[in-house]
């Protein structure tokens, strides 16, 4: 097969250029390439599947109907490679729920789907850390709910085994007592808001674990301008920091919440009018190193109740190369290659794998996407519901 005349973009740029594909390989780029199965990709992108390792299954609950559900969708949307949040229903604390997860990613037909596992048990005391990276979890998940004699020894397994801790910057007293970010939305609301001080307090401290174990830590899904300036301020000192932020908290503010908008709980809240306009800069300026959907949906009976009872999170699969093209690109806050670097390549590196770019001798891992097309964002809980989006993935290979 050859794809002819599409625009093919990776993390080294735009080129014009055919593709040849043999038994699932790429085996040819170049010009004027020949072959009897030919798709003309006039107008299209040919662009690498990107990698999302912030995602959750259904209500959280970790089954395999849950697994193979999410998998589909996020190849619909683009999206060839998950990870699942440690943080499930039951959480992958222990060697039999990694097991019983494992066992749902068999015979799986959408995307590949990875685990993470979760540091703290439920009692926040440790989890066999070791183990659960033999059996094959690829990334240790920690909440700073924990107490620093425990941080300390997940900080030391991490030096250990040379792996980046995803950390959630959160202040478990806290997040507890509010349900968006405090400030004149929660206010005029009458909710209770929980702090950006929650993240940033965290985020400083284990930037200092960072410092002094010499550990790379990736902070997952930030909200705070502040807590970016913190990772980059560190970056310079020579600290291995990076951040990730959902595209929800890129085109969204606490705005959002308004009329009680459930669809716009999330977990961090969305930041205020201001602080979103921090954010897009501090994207712009490569200031963030990932992006994500953060997609966690409920079903309707968690989600379509009062705001301060209704579960956190939102849909972000379906569409989701629409959603970043159009809210990224076609308003020309970064260019294509930089949201292949963010969506691709640095989610990729930092569970130890490498992606990114369209290359000959190895596995197709891309889809053709149409930037032409409109379709109207169908998900009832989804932040889009009912807008259009530009772009379209016509077709996947894998």
């Amino acid at each position: 097969m050859v794809i002819k005349n599409s625009t093919v973009c990776d993390v080294n740029g735009q080129r014009e250029v055919d593709i040849r594909i043999e038994e699932g390989m790429i085996t040819e780029i170049g010009a004027d390439l020949f072959c009897k199965e030919t798709i003309d990709a006039t107008g299209l992108y040919f662009l690498p599947l990107l990698v999302d390792i912030n995602v959750r299954v259904q209500d959280s609950s970790l089954n395999a109907k849950n697994i193979k559900a999410l998998s589909e969708e996020a190849l619909l949307g683009g999206i060839g490679h998950v990870v699942l949040n440690a943080q499930s229903t039951p959480a992958i604390d222990n060697e039999i729920v990694l097991e019983f997860a494992q066992n749902g990613l068999h015979a799986l037909s959408g995307a590949k789907v990875d685990l993470m596992l979760n540091t703290l048990k439920e009692d926040n005391t440790l989890s066999n850390i070791a183990i659960l990276l033999k059996r094959g979890a690829i990334a240790p998940y920690m909440s700073t709910i924990a107490k620093n004699d425990v941080v300390i020894k997940i900080a030391q397994y991490c030096q250990m085994y040379g792996i980046t801790l995803l950390c959630k910057a959160e202040d478990n007293s806290l997040i507890n007592s509010g349900v968006m970010l405090e400030g004149d939305v929660s206010s005029k609301l009458g909710l209770a808001g929980i702090p950006d001080l929650s993240e940033v307090l965290h985020v400083s401290r284990m930037i200092e674990i960072a410092r002094h174990f010499k550990i790379k830590i990736l902070f997952k899904s930030i909200a705070s301008p502040r807590s970016i300036y913190l990772i980059n301020k560190a970056k310079q000192d020579g600290v291995n920091v990076a951040c990730e932020v959902s595209i929800h908290h890129l085109s969204n503010s606490d705005e959002a919440c308004k009329n009680f908008n459930t669809a716009a709980k999330l977990n961090p809240p969305l930041a205020s009018k201001e602080d979103l306009q921090l954010l897009q800069e501090a994207l712009k300026s490569g200031k963030i190193d990932i992006l994500t959907t953060l997609h966690q949906p409920s079903s309707p009976l968690n989600k379509e109740v009062a705001f301060y009872d209704a579960a956190y999170g939102c849909e972000g699969l379906k569409n989701a190369m629409s959603v970043y093209y159009t809210k990224l690109i076609k308003s020309g806050i970064i260019p294509m290659q930089e949201l292949i670097r963010l969506c691709v390549k640095n989610p990729a590196n930092a569970i130890g794998q490498s992606a990114g770019e369209i290359k000959t001798k190895e596995r197709v891992s891309a889809m053709l996407f149409n930037p032409n097309k409109k379709v109207i964002m169908e998900e009832k809980l989804s932040l889009y519901c009912g807008e259009e989006l530009y772009g379209e993935v016509e077709k996947i290979f894998n």
